[in-house]
C-alpha cells in the first residue's frame, strides 16, 4: 500500500509541474521517501505551496533551506507545507542525511 501512496504522490507532483498558465495557488507535492526528496527540483510560481510528504518507513527527515526561509521538525510521517511569496532559487537539505537535497524555483 506505501508503494502505491508513493506512486500516486509521484503522479500527483509531476501533474502539478506541467501545469499551464497561471497558477492559481495550487500546492505542489514533493515526496520524502527512499532517502531523497522526489521530484529533487520543482519550478512553481510565486505565491505557491510546496507540500512535502514524509514516508519513509520510520526514517527521519527533515526540510530545511539552505539561507534559513523555512525549516520543518524532524518528520517520519505526515507532512510540511511552505508558500513561496518571493521569486528567487531555494535550495534545501536534510539535516541528519545530507546528501539528501532539493530545490524550488519560484518563478515571477
Amino acid at each position: 500500500m506505501k508503494k502505491l501512496l508513493v506512486l500516486a504522490t509521484a503522479v500527483g507532483a509531476l501533474f502539478s509541474l506541467t501545469a499551464c498558465g497561471d497558477s492559481g495557488g495550487e500546492t505542489v507535492t514533493v515526496s520524502v521517501a527512499n532517502m531523497s526528496y522526489s521530484p529533487a527540483s520543482v519550478t512553481i510560481e510565486k505565491g505557491q505551496t510546496v507540500e512535502w510528504i514524509f514516508d519513509d518507513n520510520g526514517l527521519p527527515h527533515d526540510v530545511v533551506a539552505d539561507d534559513g526561509a523555512f525549516e520543518s521538525e524532524l518528520l517520519t510521517e505526515g507532512s510540511f507545507t511552505h508558500t513561496f511569496t518571493e521569486a528567487g532559487t531555494f535550495t534545501y537539505h536534510c539535516t541528519p542525511h545530507p546528501m539528501m537535497i532539493g530545490t524550488v524555483v519560484v518563478e515571477g
